[in-house]
């Protein structure tokens, strides 16, 4: 009979134990420095390294790919003695634990890395590396000191920079020993000396390249804070591109090289000559292959010239030529008749804006102006007269006192004076006033007859 609690288990396959395996494992630590030999390397053709990494009681299998193989500085053997950065892996194929290698180096060089790696640590948590801390160079400096052995590659190279770019700067060489026993005391007096003259408006701090214990005495503390102090900006270049110095960090400006530390601190005095002189080169160039050109074009012209009656085509073109130089006399001729017709339009137009010729125009206007005015007021006041005479023609035309002429009256009202239109306005005996053209008369009603009528009181 089936056991019922085969339902409820959770059944793992190898690769989902394996594929969680790993997850725990790379999920639980983070990339650790171990120390160990090696052995088991193997070199396939896919130029991935793997080996064992042991010591005295254990070892774990390592893999080295050939993007971080090709950092390396030197090509890993059995037997050697290591430092490594990894981080924990688990190859689910078959169920390995490994280690990724993300960079290896000798055992020795790892503690003198770490040294350094804690000093740069703790100058950079007190503020020694800010960016706001450090001095801007100056764009033209009058005097140079260089703290470098003066029997290195490094001066001479600096020197050569200097003489080609800006000949002019003096420079003052402050003599130390930049490597082995002392060299870290010998660099740090010098600066100090160079600080205690204070002729110097920047100071580099270079020597040429070399291993990472050539380059030891760069990394003291002492050295550091005293660049770190100096007030007067301080130009670091140590060794090689690739190589970084405390003493990189904490100066003001880091230069990869010797010559490329000269170019950063120099003004480039001949940079406008060089760009002169490599204009005068690209144009002789150019010149140069236009001759070339032209020249060859030339000497086919010539072939042309000598198959195809030459005295016959030269006498074709200098008739050609002869009648583009009366062409051309012509059309000078032309063009200047034309220029100066337009001048002439140009100076009347000029001349009838002229200040004066306008002042004088307006004068005579102004001289007109009276007589002018005089006319304009004649002629206005006889145009008024005719106007004026013509409405009294036409108001007389409408006038009562003309309808009086004719033999007619105004009667009005004795009493109110009010004019009396109809005779049933009036009864006899009422007093009323005639007005006639040439006077009135008081008049009594004796008899008031309205028409239509015949029987009114007479």
């Amino acid at each position: 009979m089936p056991d019922p609690t085969l339902e409820t288990r959770d059944i793992y396959s190898v690769s989902r134990l394996n594929a969680e395996a790993r997850a725990v494992l790379e999920g639980s630590f983070p990339l650790l420095w171990i120390e160990g030999e090696i052995s088991n390397l193997a070199v396939p053709r896919s130029g991935h390294l793997y080996f064992s990494l042991k010591d005295a009681h254990a070892q774990v299998r390592c893999a080295l790919f050939r993007a971080k193989r090709q950092l390396l500085r030197h090509t890993p053997a059995n037997g050697d003695q290591v430092l490594v950065r990894a981080r924990i892996s688990f190859y689910e194929p078959r169920g390995e634990f490994q280690l990724i290698i993300e960079h290896l180096e000798a055992a020795g060089a790892g503690s003198a890395q770490r040294e350094f790696e804690a000093l740069k640590q703790k100058l950079q948590a007190e503020g020694l590396f800010d960016a706001t801390r450090k001095k801007p160079l100056p764009a033209f400096p009058l005097r140079l000191g260089v703290i470098t052995s003066p029997s290195g590659a490094a001066i001479r190279d600096v020197l050569k920079v200097l003489r080609r770019r800006s000949p002019q700067l003096p420079v003052t060489i402050f003599p130390a020993q930049v490597q082995g026993k002392g060299a870290a005391d010998e660099l740090l007096k010098a600066l100090d000396l160079a600080l205690q003259r204070a002729d110097c408006d920047v100071l580099l701090l270079t020597r040429g390249g070399g291993s990472a214990e050539d380059l030891a005495a760069f990394n003291d503390e002492r050295l550091a804070r005293a660049i770190a102090a100096a007030d007067v900006p301080v130009v670091s270049a140590v060794g090689h591109e690739i190589d970084f110095t405390i003493a990189d960090f904490v100066a003001d400006r880091r230069a990869p090289t010797p010559s490329s530390a000269a170019e950063l601190i120099s003004a480039d005095a001949g940079a406008l000559s060089t760009r002169i002189q490599g204009h005068a080169q690209r144009l002789e160039r150019v010149v140069r292959r236009r001759i070339t050109i032209d020249g060859q074009l030339l000497a086919r012209l010539r072939g042309r010239l000598q198959r195809a009656a030459p005295a016959s085509r030269l006498r074709q073109y200098q008739q050609r030529l002869d009648s583009l130089d009366l062409r051309l006399a012509r059309a000078m001729r032309q063009s200047l008749d034309k220029n100066r017709g337009m001048l002439r339009a140009l100076t009347r137009h000029l001349h009838g804006r002229s200040p004066v010729q306008q002042l004088r125009s307006l004068q005579q206007r102004l001289a007109r102006l009276p007589g002018r005015l005089d006319q304009a007021w004649t002629s206005g006041r006889q145009r008024r007269h005719e106007q004026l005479a013509a409405m009294v023609r036409q108001l007389n035309a409408v006038s009562p006192l003309a309808t009086l002429h004719r033999g007619y009256s105004v009667l009005r009202r004795g009493d109110s004076g009010k004019v009396v239109t109809h005779a049933a306005e009036v009864e006899v005996g009422d007093a009323l006033q005639a007005l006639l053209a040439d006077g009135t008369l008081e008049l009594t009603v004796n008899a008031v007859c309205v028409d239509g009528d015949p029987d009114a009181n007479l």
